[in-house]
């Protein structure tokens, strides 16, 4: 079964990493996406498993507040997690990261591997070492990864999560290439 051209490894990846039109107000570094991660995965054959954009999906576009761009980055970013907190986000949250483990399981039920997830650090939601706390920018997850580490935690799956920033995309590569080692040989050089 599935024995075509795909590669069958696939990484999951934040939502905003495809479509910085998604991120709250003020704060886009990228016209798009962040190409030089697009690119890599694209020579290296790797399929993406888009998240959704939790903020977008919880608080809309203007994340709650048509003005949130005139506030400091890190205030407005601590602004929107403690939302992203409130049950009835907490609730849509639980349920996006249970969607997410079952493509997981279903994906490497089948043969795939399931390379790992790439967030963006000091994000609200989908923060992987830093995210945003008390107007700064402080270790630990963002609002949905921490659900979404929970889930895949509970039904038994380990996968690596790494952490991006679209301000730092030299560092930023170099962990998603390091994500990226496997002991399959790569099709290109990357």
């Amino acid at each position: 079964m599935f024995n075509d051209a795909r590669s069958k490894r696939v990484v999951v990846l934040a939502h905003c990493l495809l479509n910085q039109n998604a991120i709250s107000d003020g704060t886009a570094d990228l016209p798009s996406q962040f190409e030089e991660i697009i690119e890599l995965l694209l020579r290296r054959r790797i399929g993406v498993i888009q998240l959704p954009c939790p903020e977008l999906l919880c608080l809309g576009l203007d994340r709650g507040d048509r003005r949130g761009a005139e506030r400091p980055l890190l205030e407005e970013n601590t602004r929107i997690r403690g939302l992203m907190g409130e049950a009835r986000h907490v609730r849509v949250l639980r349920e996006r990261a249970n969607d997410l483990v079952t493509q997981i399981r279903e994906y490497q039920s089948h043969g795939f591997d399931v390379l790992g997830v790439i967030g963006v650090n000091r994000s609200p939601s989908c923060g992987v070492a830093t995210t945003s706390i008390r107007g700064s920018e402080q270790p630990g997850k963002g609002a949905f990864f921490e659900i979404l580490a929970a889930a895949l935690e509970e039904r038994g799956i380990t996968i690596p999560m790494v952490g991006t920033k679209t301000s730092e995309p030299k560092a930023s590569l170099e962990r998603v290439r390091q994500l990226l080692i496997t002991e399959d040989t790569e099709t290109k050089p990357g």
